[in-house]
């Protein structure tokens, strides 16, 4: 390996050298086992004698930190305590950044699978096809596929044609290859429209409930956030404030209740926006999987004006691990788009963006998403018969015919009962969330929100007589 070692001056070379690869090897930055470079490459590199790297690795030799090996070299043989020094000597400064981020909240740690897994948002990784997508990565991977420069920050052409295909297809959206723009899933789309288009101070309007990082995003780039209430169709948009300029919406399937914004609400906010001179994003994060019910038109197929941006991800349909999602703009901001990706990280894995649009192009995503939306209907039906027939004294479910989760309402408890619930289950290996998650303000709607993605068919009958259990327990414990 190359390794740094700084001389300060040329007295006590073989000291500096010696201090150097000790506080290396009990800081952690060289592990037990790792080859030191041989006297004579290091000497070298230094430009010190071989003798004086030969006296440091002695040193070093004495105190049981290095070992040498016949004609191997010489090998790490000690080891500082885990994470010693691992910040040392870099100073007692404390950097203060924008204020803004003290009043964010921490991202929470991946939480690990529990044997009945009803998280939201988690595709089934089991049933993707792995091996058709590594020989499709594999033939990205040749030199004839790969850029020698970097490449475009729209994204791969193949992609965005692709994807446009795709939409005007699967969802009806009037979409041109230069009106696609490839990001790295659909919050790095949110983070571009930001800083296009919000300005210091503006307000911009989101759900209540909703979705919680594209609201942290928004107020991380200095907006005003203001919370907007759903109700049965969908955003009330009579109770948008005046002043909003970019409003965002979960119209096919709100996220997390799961109405579909109605006909109406959605041509009324269409029309508010043409008024208020304002922007509409729409998040349509997976209405691939619909199971019942006409499927209604998008905000950006009834947008005539050019006010909606349509945003979307194959995190859901495939794998959040791809980082791979899109947004499809107006004209008038495709540059400015385009300028805004180029500046943040220039454009994402190309290998993938190639791979994708073969799987695209092939009819491999349609075939996908069909057995898909079967698998996640049948699991659909089988939570929901479940939950109305078995928790019915305790739950309302949410209607909903879409995505990969569903909500459920308690008809009668508290916060404190909706949290208990919650803990109960996870001690009893049944991983869910609160629906209180996804508020904002103080006033929430207790409930449970069920992903069925990533719980196997097999195991939702003993995940939901676990929790219903968990109700009961936690139900009883209240009323005492």
């Amino acid at each position: 390996m190359d390794l740094h070692v700084n001389l300060r001056s040329r007295r006590d070379l073989a000291g500096q050298i010696y201090r150097e690869l000790r506080a290396a090897i009990l800081d952690g930055r060289l592990r037990r086992g790792e080859r030191v470079p041989p006297t004579r490459e290091l000497a070298l590199r230094l430009e010190v004698s071989r003798n004086t790297v030969s006296a440091a690795y002695e040193w070093l030799t004495a105190e049981g930190l290095l070992a040498g090996r016949s004609r191997a070299g010489s090998f790490v043989q000690g080891e500082g305590p885990t994470g010693a020094g691992r910040s040392g000597g870099r100073g007692t400064v404390r950097l203060r950044a924008r204020s803004i981020w003290n009043t964010l909240p921490t991202p929470r740690a991946p939480e690990p699978a529990l044997a009945h897994d009803f998280r939201v948002g988690i595709p089934d990784a089991g049933m993707f096809p792995f091996e058709t997508w590594r020989r499709l990565m594999a033939r990205q991977l040749r030199a004839a596929n790969m850029p020698a420069t970097y490449a475009e920050a729209a994204g791969h052409p193949g992609l965005r044609e692709a994807v446009a295909r795709h939409l005007g297809v699967a969802r009806g959206v009037r979409a041109t290859a230069e009106d696609v723009l490839v990001t790295n899933g659909a919050q790095q789309a949110l983070d571009l429209i930001g800083r296009v288009l919000i300005e210091p101070g503006a307000c911009v309007a989101v759900e209540e409930p909703g979705y919680p990082p594209p609201r942290l995003l928004f107020q991380s780039l200095g907006a005003r956030v203001v919370s907007v209430p759903v109700d049965a169709e969908g955003l009330d948009v009579s109770a948008l404030p005046d002043d909003a300029r970019l409003v965002y919406v979960t119209p096919s399937h709100q996220f997390p209740l799961g109405m579909p914004m109605s006909p109406a609400r959605r041509t009324a906010l269409l029309d508010w926006a043409k008024r208020r001179d304002a922007v509409v994003i729409e998040d349509d994060y997976d209405s691939e999987f619909r199971f019942g019910g006409r499927p209604l038109e998008t905000l950006h197929g009834l947008d005539r004006s050019g006010r909606v941006i349509y945003v979307g991800s194959f995190s859901k349909v495939m794998l959040p691990s791809l980082r791979l999602g899109f947004l499809v703009a107006p004209p008038s901001l495709q540059r400015e788009l385009r300028l805004a990706r180029y500046v943040s990280d220039l454009h994402s894995q190309w290998p993938a963006q190639g791979a994708l649009a073969r799987f695209i192009d092939d009819g491999l995503l349609a075939r996908h998403i069909r057995k898909m939306r079967r698998e996640y209907e049948s699991r659909h039906e089988r939570i929901l018969e479940r939950l109305t027939r078995d928790f019915g004294d305790w739950l309302q479910p949410v209607p909903s015919t879409a995505g990969l989760h569903l909500s459920a309402t308690f008809r009668h408890g508290s916060r404190r009962l909706e949290q208990d619930v919650v803990a109960r289950a996870k001690a009893a290996g049944v991983g869910l969330v609160a629906l209180s998650r996804y508020y904002a303000s103080p006033s929430v709607k207790p409930g449970l929100v069920l992903g069925y993605g990533a719980v196997a068919t097999a195991r939702i009958d003993e995940g939901l007589r676990r929790l219903r259990a968990c109700v009961t327990a936690a139900a009883g414990t209240k009323r005492g």
